[in-house]
């Protein structure tokens, strides 16, 4: 990324006899269209090549340069054709560039009046050829929705929009940083994880032992700027649960600006923190609301140190720009086939919530360890919704990663439970259950408002080879 936006390598292609103008013409336009959009692009200069654009090896020489030069920045690549396009001209730039990226394919469209020699593009041909290249060369790369479109056309912008997506996802795993605050509860060892299979698709787990953040936070003096800030945030999240002392609220205060401080000390994106009962018995309060901060700052985490599960939030959160939830597939509704309810204690953020929340005490761990010692609990029930279900896990026995996705709503279902709850509604759910049983997945599950099954597909699937299956 450059400056923090999405920036693409842009290969605009163009062929011997095709008028030369209308690349030139299609060249001006994508650089527009990423402009107006926010994206960053690198492209040749107009005075690089001939015709200010690639076409012969030379040029794909120039062009494969640039790239190398901005690796560190190019996320994803744009082949644009605004007429038939040099196959071998962009198949030389994409391999000799050596950036490992996913690739993106547009052709534009011919109109009837004008297919004479001087105005004819023939992208329609054209794309099928620089493909079957890329297809040679095992060069994976994305379609367009429809075979042509316009550079201006809303297929196109879409598009775009959605390939960017699948560049955040990619580039975001390939550079994830995941912090394993404590360990996994010992009667969970359904979220035991590989290390080394993370390492492998470039995820680098960043673990610290519970007691140092304990310590930290017990250091802190409440009177400290940061703890006070954090206070005000506190009381501007959620309405604050009756009964709840301020010393309890202090506590909740400290502990978030010691864990905020090993995130950004660490450059993390995502953490898996051992959210019970360490942390309630021998600091004082529950972890929930911490996470739930962090997630609605860009920042999710995952409950029961499960590190699978916080890398499942990161990839939702790169997929949709939204804060995601993490969820237990708790209980059956009623006798529906395709309804369930989904829950955790919570550290659901406010804005996954969709609705007003209220920060109290865990109900269920706190009839053990003491209901004085529990404070930090969101609660309330997900608004209704559209939603994407994902989970990713890492299996030794196979020696990869796996995944599923799917998509469903959250209903408005009347559902008396305590905690954090989502009533949903998901097609094929005995499928999807019958899936998570037999190939040994997690109870666990992350959940983010909106519909992008299709970009995590297309990223995980594709670009990142990992053993998937899609739900719907």
């Amino acid at each position: 990324m450059k400056d923090g936006k999405i920036a693409f390598g842009v290969i605009v292609g163009t062929r011997g006899f095709f008028n030369p103008a209308l690349a030139s013409k299609g060249r001006q336009e994508i650089a527009a269209l990423l402009e107006r959009k926010g994206y960053e692009s690198i492209i040749l200069d107009t005075s690089e090549t001939p015709t200010g654009v690639v076409e012969s090896r030379e040029d794909a020489k120039k062009c494969a340069a640039l790239f190398r030069a901005e690796r560190d920045s190019i996320d994803g690549i744009l082949v644009i054709l605004p007429n038939f396009g040099d196959e071998i001209g962009v198949v030389n730039t994409i391999k000799a560039a050596e950036l490992a990226v996913p690739v993106m394919v547009q052709a534009s469209n011919d109109q009837n009046d004008k297919v004479d020699v001087l105005h004819r593009r023939d992208a329609f041909c054209g794309k099928i050829s620089v493909c079957n290249n890329l297809y040679q060369y095992n060069i994976p790369f994305t379609n367009t929705s429809v075979h042509t479109c316009d550079i201006g056309s809303n297929e196109f912008e879409s598009d775009l929009d959605r390939f960017a997506a699948v560049c955040r996802v990619v580039s975001g795993v390939k550079n994830a940083r995941i912090g394993a605050i404590g360990t996994r509860p010992a009667a969970f060892q359904t979220v035991r994880f590989s290390e080394k299979l993370l390492q492998g698709s470039g995820v680098t787990v960043v673990p610290v032992d519970m007691s140092e953040i304990i310590a930290a936070a017990e250091k802190l003096d409440p009177a400290d700027s940061s703890v006070r800030a954090k206070l005000d945030s506190i009381h501007g999240y959620g309405k604050i649960a009756d009964g709840i002392n301020n010393a309890q609220i202090e506590l909740q205060a400290k502990l978030s600006v010691v864990i905020d401080n090993f995130v950004t000390d660490n450059e993390l994106d995502a953490t898996a923190v051992q959210c019970w009962d360490s942390i309630q018995y021998n600091y004082g309060c529950a972890a929930c609301l911490s996470m739930s901060m962090m997630g609605e700052n860009g920042k999710p985490s995952a409950c029961e140190m499960d590190v699978a599960g916080a890398l499942s939030m990161l990839i939702l959160r790169l997929a949709s720009g939204n804060a995601p939830g993490f969820l237990d597939w708790n209980n059956n509704f009623d006798y529906s086939s395709e309804k369930c309810v989904c829950t955790h204690c919570s550290n659901y953020p406010a804005s996954f919530m969709g609705a007003p929340i209220e920060i109290g005490q865990l109900d269920i761990i706190g009839n053990t360890v003491g209901r004085e010692k529990c404070f930090g609990a969101i609660k309330g029930k997900v608004a209704v919704g559209d939603m994407t279900y994902f989970r990713l896990s890492t299996d030794d026995a196979r020696g990869s990663i796996k995944a599923y996705v799917g998509e469903g709503e959250f209903t408005d279902d009347p559902y008396e439970m305590d905690g954090g709850i989502a009533v949903c509604h998901v097609p094929g759910l005995n499928n999807v259950m019958n899936h998570i049983c037999m190939e040994g997945f997690e109870h666990h599950v992350a959940m983010v408002r909106g519909r992008y099954a299709d970009v995590i597909e297309e990223a995980l699937l594709k670009y990142l080879n990992w053993d998937f299956m899609k739900m719907f």
